[in-house]
């Protein structure tokens, strides 16, 4: 075995755990074994655009009769994304401690340098929704007043709540997504007490400005709320009665293209003002990025129906964030903040300028980025994103978590799992950590219980899509592993997100198959009980706010970690075999509180497919 001298989630190794701020002093420990006769050991760090820097350890003392601990404090002065690793010089030379991937430092061996994130002493994200839960709504899809709506021209309104939504192209092979079931703000203000009692905290909507598709991406017009949804006076109304009862409302902000069919675009000719398109006269001409004038334009992906705006026109920028802008327009009705759609995509200047723009209206208003991978150290527009060192993002939609999450559910291989969740605690600031919209399905991704119980959609196509069902039996076994996966996404670091209907056992493939209407009266109820008792036990706990976590075991298919802060801990077990374990806690458990399962003693009684939560308070 390769010897390790030196883990940095382990506090006497590095200290403290994970991203600090700048002028905060961390401490480094190297162990070396005795035997190697090391004269010297160097911390090696260097940033974007900061010249390597080198720092000596000093020998401490001995620890038994072949550990010498080398150790040494360091306080970065500046935030940005630090990355280092040391070196150390016998009579042999000088050799370099990596790691491969895990974190551990080897002496034969590694190949990674370790991350050090150092974010602005200053960053503070709201308290408010720390705790929480999210729910998403997909307007359209979740609930209708029963108003009655005039169809613009162009659309078309289901006759039925139930009938499946189009997905079939039409004779040139477009898919227009012109269809519509008429659900509207309204409708969802109608549903706050059911989502009070889902413990619901946060209310995200998909897009409700003015635009004439069904998930509203492609934006006609961002002072408007799409027609179908209703007016201003619904969405002040939504936000203030939510407001009664501890919900927030935040918007899907999307800032980085258009519709084709837009006041500002206006490729069709459908509005009164002249758009880009049109002319290049046209006041919003400069606000998109034409190869050659009119038909050749930068489109989002190459859907020639979104074409991209130019984040860094000041005309543009000063529409959205400026002073009495698209940001200031709709925070003013009491929107609390803003999901940023492909936030990888929009620049750091733009997004500089949201932020200040967000924070200036509320300072409490919440800003959560749409980013796919590691937030932390990712590259977009050929450089390193700053999203976390406390100048743009609160915090982002935490795909890495719902992957960990469906992985070993789906298939019961738990051992890893616990790298994967510590990867980001390591990597993200605490306060962006305890808001983090942890997703386990999203209106871009195959509903949970069908991921995690159905057959793979991968090289499937449409027709497929539309005709594939959970059999009875595939289902039964989708409930209890949507309850195992719930039971974690309600429990990790961060604010579970549930996307609507998942509760209710919704399934589907991927888009327009997973943006059914809501089954009313057609729910699954034992999910529904099952939802609102997580909800309930999230909220028993403090240190499912702002805990730490620690992984206790994974393996054989068990999953146990636990969160803890000053005021109480929780023992999270999740058993994925499909035969009851018993499951022995360590002795100082045994006095604890039972929330879910049974114990007798130190040991706890899980059945196939289950799970148990204890709790203990100090």
């Amino acid at each position: 075995m390769d010897y390790i001298c030196y883990n940095s989630r382990k506090d006497y190794h590095k200290y403290p755990f994970g991203a600090v701020r700048n002028c905060e002093k961390l401490w480094f420990n190297v162990i070396l074994p005795r035997s190697l006769m090391v004269s010297a050991v160097e911390l090696i760090i260097h940033a974007d655009g900061i010249n390597e820097l080198s720092v000596s350890l000093v020998w401490e003392r001995m620890e038994g009769e072949n550990e010498e601990w080398w150790g040494v404090p360091f306080t970065p002065e500046k935030a940005g994304l630090y990355f280092y690793h040391f070196e150390y010089t016998t009579a042999f030379g000088v050799s370099k401690i990596l790691h491969n991937g895990d974190r551990l430092g080897l002496l034969n061996g590694g190949s990674d340098e370790w991350q050090l994130t150092v974010y602005d002493k200053a960053f503070t994200t709201p308290d408010w929704l720390k705790g929480g839960i999210i729910y998403q709504i997909f307007p359209d899809r979740f609930n209708s007043s029963g108003k009655k709506k005039n169809i613009p021209k162009g659309r078309r309104l289901h006759r039925s709540w139930d009938e499946e939504p189009d997905w079939k192209p039409d004779r040139d092979g477009e898919v227009f997504n012109n269809d519509f079931f008429g659900g509207d703000l309204e409708g969802i203000r109608q549903k706050l007490p059911y989502l009070g009692e889902l413990g619901v905290t946060c209310i995200y909507l998909n897009p409700v400005f003015e635009s004439n598709s069904n998930h509203r991406y492609d934006t006609a017009d961002y002072e408007k709320i799409d027609p179908l949804l209703g007016s201003e006076e619904d969405l002040k109304k939504l936000c203030a009665d939510a407001k009664k009862r501890g919900i927030s409302i935040i918007l899907d902000g999307v800032f980085s293209h258009t519709g084709d069919d837009s006041v500002y675009f206006n490729k069709f000719g459908h509005y009164d003002s002249v758009g880009a398109f049109q002319s290049k006269e046209s006041p919003y001409y400069p606000w998109f990025k034409f190869r050659s004038f009119p038909d050749d334009y930068v489109c989002w992906w190459g859907f020639k129906n979104l074409p991209e705006v130019d984040e860094e026109n000041e005309r543009y920028r000063e529409f959205i964030t400026g002073k009495n802008g698209i940001i200031k327009k709709w925070q003013s009705l009491g929107v609390k903040g803003w999901r940023l759609d492909v936030a990888d995509e929009l620049p750091d200047s733009f997004l500089d300028a949201l932020r200040s723009s967000i924070k200036k209206a509320d300072s409490d208003a919440i800003i959560i980025g749409e980013v796919w991978e590691d937030a932390s150290n990712k590259c977009a527009y050929d450089q390193r994103r700053r999203y976390f060192l406390g100048d743009q993002l609160d915090s982002v939609m935490n795909y890495p978590f719902a992957e960990a999450i469906i992985d070993f559910i789906r298939s019961g291989e738990v051992e890893g799992f616990s790298d994967k969740i510590e990867s980001i605690l390591e990597n993200y600031p605490k306060c962006a950590i305890d808001v983090l919209m942890n997703h386990i399905g999203t209106h871009d991704t195959v509903r949970a219980i069908t991921r995690l119980a159905g057959e793979s959609e991968e090289y499937r196509d449409r027709q497929w899509q539309s005709e594939k069902e959970l059999s009875e039996e595939e289902y039964e076994k989708g409930v209890a592993l949507l309850k195992l996966a719930s039971l974690i996404q309600y429990t990790l670091p961060g604010v579970p997100s549930l996307y609507y209907g998942d509760e209710a056992g919704m399934e589907g493939y991927r888009d327009p198959f997973n943006r059914k209407t809501y089954p009313w009266g057609k729910e699954n109820k034992e999910l529904i009980d099952w939802y609102k008792t997580i909800g309930k036990l999230r909220k028993s706990c403090s240190c499912f706010t702002d805990g730490c976590y620690y992984s206790v075991s994974e393996t054989l298919s068990c999953l146990c970690f636990a969160r803890k802060n000053e005021k109480d801990e929780a023992l999270i077990i999740v058993n994925r075999n499909e035969h009851a374990i018993d499951y022995f806690i360590p002795s100082s458990w045994t006095g604890s509180e039972t929330l879910l399962g049974k114990k007798d003693g130190i040991v706890v009684k899980i059945p196939a497919l289950g799970a148990a939560v204890l709790k203990r308070e100090f």
